[in-house]
């Protein structure tokens, strides 16, 4: 068994989580956010629905630089709607399991770096840039998504069991 085929299980699972997140994100809030120094919940949703993709593109390539020097930076892909999030992170997700499930564990190993204007803002493995770069950065965002639907009175799914919106059994019942 390859890393990436060992990754599949806990890869699954969040995406998962991801997808039971973002189809609780309502359009019409999509402008709404909880401070002015934060990102509106439409902005937070297109990020989350979209951070999946990294895997794929770190694993199609050797480097990425966000603010190059002699160009535009990075333009992640913008969505206006659940609807949009929903299918950007349909086919974000699909691609990066299938680059992580084909992924030799050469490929695996071999560094991966995130340039900013031409300075090396981290290089490492790319299974390491999947696991911390990408799966932690997702549920870390997933995560104050679930704050934004706390404020508005929006049920926050329950990810690793039961949320406080969700009804738990009884105690002694069968689940």
């Amino acid at each position: 068994m390859t890393i990436g085929q060992m990754m599949l299980g806990e890869f699954d699972q969040e995406m998962a989580n991801t997808r039971k997140t973002l189809e609780r994100v309502p359009d019409d809030k999509w402008g709404w956010k909880p401070h002015e120094k934060s990102g509106t919940l439409g902005w937070l949703a297109g990020h989350v629905a979209t951070l999946p993709g990294w895997a794929a593109m770190t694993m199609r390539t050797e480097e990425l630089d966000i603010a190059p020097v002699s160009g535009p930076a990075l333009q992640p892909p913008k969505t206006s709607n659940r609807k949009e999030a929903l299918a950007e992170f349909e086919k974000a997700a699909a691609e990066s399991r299938a680059a992580i499930a084909g992924a030799s564990d050469q490929q695996m190993m071999k560094n991966w770096t995130l340039l900013g204007g031409g300075k090396t803002i981290l290089a490492m493995p790319r299974v390491a840039v999947i696991r911390g770069v990408v799966m932690n950065h997702l549920i870390h965002h997933r995560a104050q998504l679930g704050v934004y639907y706390r404020l508005l009175d929006i049920p926050v799914p329950g990810l690793y069991g039961p949320s406080a919106d969700e009804k738990q059994p009884a105690a002694g019942a069968s689940a």
